[in-house]
């Protein structure tokens, strides 16, 4: 059995997620794949992506991976990144299309009225790109030897809003508070790249490797 099914649906950033999981966990057997019956039998899943909203789902459904992702997300130590957090949720305006429904809440983009610059600053880029402070919320398993206020890397022009503040760990600021992290019984998924994100996030992805999430709780 794979013990770590990356989920390969010609979205995500893979090689590096690969990458960074294989060095956290030397000895696991990590699958890149694009197999629903792998993702199914795997010990734990990682739904990374980069993109649009709109193609990431229309691709996912295409390989016939939807169900094995939603099957993970209600039984096993899951880990979404970037996209794979935002899919999670209702809907997203980007493209007004449907996400699994799995997080309640909606992925919006960042207004340009909240990007204008004020007295002689210059206007915030959009997308939110570079390293950026997560200032955690919660205590949780994944956070563990994570340093409130490190610092991940960002990039991207979407960013979710919960309905209740339950499932949200952490936040940053661009220039307003957003959610860039939840979790939810086996879920934890985040909006910045932990693979890229040097030590910190390299201790992350430890973290969800040695996760053991009881009885489906965080």
């Amino acid at each position: 059995m794979t013990d770590i099914a990356i989920v390969d649906y010609g979205m995500g950033n893979l090689r590096s997620v690969s990458k960074a999981l294989e060095h956290v966990a030397p000895t696991a057997s990590i699958a890149v794949t694009g197999d629903p019956d792998v993702v199914r039998k795997a010990g734990r899943v990682v739904v990374p992506g980069q993109g649009a909203m709109p193609d990431c789902l229309r691709e996912l459904d295409a390989r016939g991976l939807r169900g094995a992702v939603l099957d993970a997300a209600r039984s096993k130590p899951f880990l979404g990144i970037c996209i794979g957090l935002q899919m999670l949720f209702e809907t997203s305006e980007e493209g007004n299309v449907k996400g699994l429904g799995i997080v309640p809440g909606k992925v919006l983009r960042f207004p340009s009225t909240a990007m204008a610059g004020t007295n002689g600053q210059k206007k915030i880029k959009v997308p939110h790109m570079g390293w950026n402070e997560v200032h955690q919320t919660v205590t949780h398993p994944l956070w563990k030897d994570i340093p409130n206020d490190a610092r991940f890397y960002f990039v991207h022009s979407y960013y979710v809003e919960i309905s209740n503040p339950e499932p949200a760990a952490a936040y940053s600021l661009y220039p307003f508070s957003f959610t860039c992290a939840v979790a939810k019984d086996n879920i934890f998924a985040v909006q910045f790249h932990p693979e890229k994100s040097h030590e910190a996030g390299l201790t992350l992805l430890r973290n969800f490797v040695q996760w053991k999430p009881v009885s489906g709780k965080k």
